[in-house]
């Protein structure tokens, strides 16, 4: 076997120095921002960088994760501990005192202002009128699977009354504690925000997605009666694992829209069959209300039919007070309004009695911001499409959560990305054009490179994006506080 030539120290140090001699000239001319090469972009150590390297910039947050109440945090029975309390002062209906101070705000105009008291107007009297409101949680990947959304919803039922989880998808895609649901195979999830499955007729009611047990026919092309006759079944139970007051309700609202053949339903509580009907075959927006005694055993709705209607949902409430859906759309930068037919919207609207709409977006698009033209861009067509969802429901109350701090690898640290700021800023100036109300996570969370800390304290995932559940729960009791010391302030102008 041939011998190995043995390599001498000094022979590495002449590589070394020999390579070291090639690049240095790279070093001394590369601009900062690289060669753009062909659309390619070449980026090297520049000379700056050898002699000045980044350093790791984290923000402090110690005092903003003081600040926050987590007592209230610790376990869902402490997080009752206000519903058996006095009402106050300031009158609250149901969970106790109201705050009247935040480390955060909430910023708005005069129009939003009285939009806003418009809705405390309504949310204080749930108790004395026995009657229900809700508020829908719209989001990106950041709230998906109901997180921040459960916490909120938590604390204002509490507070006003309510019970179970809202409206919760016809087949859930994300992993949830806050109810169980499976279904059969062939039930197939569209959503206007999927870059694949998207219905023809984009009839998705308000949580912009429905679910069928037929593929999406093109119903003029097709002779229906050639067609085989399909079963499937869609199953739901309380959870466990959910909140206190998400795990109980007596109320159960089937919503589905777009039913153009015969359908029929069975619905079975615990395995014993409870309700038979016939879907309304006009191809409108309908509901199906079931009321309970208590929770119900595990429901299985059955359906069978030749072609599927939209199924929009399941509402799963109690007899009164805030019903709060969480609806996740991973991907989407909120522009999303233009997909979803605006005659089967509106109605479920309607049913729901929506009041708030909260808007959490704009995570999706930073990454993509290479000038601040492009986000100016993106500002206006948001607030196009808030417009939009005022038109869609023109008495209630919108709320506009900015999108969180989010770091980018940047020569081996992490930033904040380079259009983040400005985003939030003309994001904020756009919401308040609309009357609508802002809230700041951005700056709730410590501002520019505060990311990094909350990765540090487990509060933060890896990539640097989405909050841990611990976080959601610290970035919703921040949200929660914001909103309830505005109301206090109105209910205690008002109690006088």
């Amino acid at each position: 076997m041939k011998k190995l030539k043995e390599i001498k120290p000094y022979q590495v140090l002449l590589f070394t120095a020999g390579v070291l001699f090639i690049l240095a000239p790279v070093m001394l001319f590369i601009p900062e921002e690289g060669w753009d090469i062909n659309g390619m972009k070449i980026r090297f150590l520049s000379k700056e960088k050898l002699l000045h390297p980044i350093k790791q910039e984290t923000a402090d947050i110690s005092n903003i994760i003081a600040a926050v109440d987590t007592v209230m945090m610790e376990t869902e029975d402490v997080l009752v501990q206000h519903e058996n309390k006095s009402n106050g002062d300031l009158g609250a209906p149901n969970g106790g005192e109201i705050i009247t101070e935040s480390t955060t705000n909430l910023e708005m105009n005069e129009i939003g202002l009285t939009r806003l008291h418009s809705f405390f107007e309504k949310l204080s009297s749930l108790s004395e009128k026995k009657s229900k409101l809700s508020i829908l949680h719209y989001g990106d990947s950041q709230i998906e699977g109901d997180r921040m959304t459960n916490y909120i919803r938590e604390r204002l039922q509490n507070q006003f009354g309510g019970y179970g989880p809202g409206t919760i998808p016809a087949t859930n895609v994300y992993n949830t504690y806050s109810f169980n649901q499976t279904y059969s195979d062939n039930f197939l999830r569209y959503a206007c925000f999927s870059r694949d499955e998207r219905l023809q007729s984009k009839k998705y009611g308000a949580l912009g997605s429905a679910s069928r047990f037929t593929p999406d026919y093109e119903l003029d092309t097709i002779d229906i009666n050639s067609l085989e006759t399909k079963t499937g079944w869609i199953l739901i139970e309380a959870s466990r694992k959910a909140y206190k007051r998400a795990r109980e309700f007596n109320n159960v609202i089937l919503h589905y829209t777009d039913c153009k053949a015969k359908t029929e339903l069975r619905i079975y509580a615990g395995g014993t069959l409870i309700h038979e009907d016939t879907l309304i075959q006009d191809g409108k927006y309908h509901s199906i209300p079931l009321t309970f005694e208590k929770t119900p055993e595990p429901l299985k709705f059955e359906f069978k039919g030749k072609v599927s209607p939209n199924i929009c949902g399941f509402s799963l409430e109690g007899d009164y007070g805030v019903q709060v859906t969480n609806i996740g759309m991973r991907g989407s930068s909120g522009t999303i309004w233009g997909k979803i037919d605006h005659s089967t919207i509106s109605p479920m609207f309607s049913q729901m009695n929506t009041e708030l709409i909260i808007l959490q977006f704009g995570g999706n698009a930073i990454p993509f911001f290479t000038d601040s033209a492009k986000v100016d861009r993106y500002a206006r067509y948001f607030k196009s499409q808030i417009n939009t969802v005022k038109k869609l429901r023109p008495n209630s109350t919108i709320v506009v959560i900015g999108p969180s701090d989010m770091s980018e690898l940047v020569d081996g640290v992490r930033q904040s990305y380079k259009f983040l700021s400005y985003c939030v800023k003309t994001l904020k100036e756009s919401s308040l054009e609309t009357g609508s109300i802002y809230w700041d996570l951005f700056s709730a969370m410590g501002g520019a490179n505060s990311m990094p800390a909350w990765v540090e304290q487990d509060l933060a995932a890896q990539d640097y994006i989405h909050f841990s559940n611990a976080g959601a729960k610290i970035a919703s009791q921040f949200f929660y506080e914001a909103l309830m010391a505005e109301y206090g302030q109105w209910a205690r102008a008002n109690s006088k």
